[in-house]
């Protein structure tokens, strides 16, 4: 049994305290890298990534995934799956800031001359070779990565996942059931490849990704408000072993595709939303969105909503999504 508290130390910037390598069932404990901690149970069912903390001030789902470790540790909760706890951002969790250069979650599979040698890219070139590791012994096991994260401004849809482009295969409607049965509400299915953790592990690792957005960004203690019953449920059936069948499940979330992104390109850019505007928020036909400089965002799409809206990104990233209604 481990009674210390693993995010204090790691909020604390510790590195000079004692780390037992087993617990007494016989589990193997080891840390590859600041933030990381890898769980192996002798006989694993099958092998979980769940990371949190990739953005600094999103601190519910660290919150979360600590006492999800802490549990393992204390041997509360005994490991059946093979676990990768990953604390994305380590620096800018004891900053409580968003990120502290560059937004580490679209630096990820980037080549050096797009991502450059600052702390961000370092941190995702570590979480990169750390999840290849993670999957790299999987085997034939089913492999699962969830990132945890919380967003900037109030939702429409306070719960809801982003679903990783899957390449030459299909959306799996059974992982989408079981995102339902994790209390999520709606998912975004995308289109084309992106620059995020959760689609790194799925096209670089053959896991199934899944980036979930879980409420609002509030700082470490006060995020009392922001229920996660079910998403903790559900991951303590699946440290425990236990994979549920969702095939048949009747409960769905909404379904949305990315109709386009809004991309920041000149300093001249303007988003036509006021700060206090929800995601998924819906916009009319002929809505002008966004203009930088002699060019216009206009809404074309019946039913469309925007996510994620940000006008303050830097020059060449995204500066929202917009979605629309979608079925499988």
């Amino acid at each position: 049994m481990i009674s210390m508290n693993y995010l204090a130390h790691l909020l604390a910037a510790r590195t000079d305290w004692p780390w037992p390598d087993s617990l007494p069932d016989g589990t193997r404990i080891s840390r590859p890298g600041e933030g990381l901690l890898v769980v192996e149970p002798a006989d694993a069912a099958f092998d979980l990534c769940l990371s949190s903390g990739i953005h600094g001030n999103e601190t519910a789902p660290v919150e979360l995934a600590a006492r999800l470790l802490q549990a393992v540790l204390d041997g509360s909760l005994p490991a059946r799956a093979r676990i990768l706890f990953a604390f994305g951002n380590p620096a800018a969790l004891r900053s409580n800031k968003r990120y502290l250069d560059d937004d580490l979650n679209r630096l990820f599979g980037k080549p050096a001359e797009q991502s450059g040698s600052g702390p961000a890219a370092v941190r995702a070139r570590e979480l990169e070779r750390a999840v290849e590791d993670f999957f790299a012994v999987s085997g034939s096991r089913w492999r699962l990565h969830y990132d945890l994260h919380t967003a900037i401004r109030g939702s429409q849809i306070e719960k809801f996942a982003i679903y990783p482009h899957p390449g030459d295969q299909a959306f799996d409607p059974a992982e989408i059931a079981r995102l339902a049965a994790c209390g999520i509400e709606a998912v975004l299915l995308q289109s084309k490849p992106s620059p995020t953790f959760s689609y790194f592990s799925r096209q670089h690792c053959g896991a199934h990704g899944f980036t979930l957005e879980l409420g609002k960004a509030r700082p470490f203690g006060q995020n009392q408000a922001v229920n996660l019953d079910l998403l903790e449920a559900e991951l303590r059936r699946l440290i425990g072993g236990e994979k549920r069948d969702y095939a048949v499940s009747t409960a769905h979330p909404k379904l949305f595709r990315v109709a386009r992104e809004v991309i920041k390109q000149t300093d001249a850019f303007k988003l036509h939303l006021a700060d206090a505007v929800e995601n998924f928020t819906e916009l009319a036909p002929g809505y002008v969105l966004a203009e930088d400089g002699d060019e216009r965002f206009v809404v074309a799409e019946q039913g469309a909503r925007i996510v994620f809206p940000n006008s303050k990104v830097k020059n060449g990233l995204r500066a929202g999504l917009l979605v629309v209604p979608a079925v499988l």
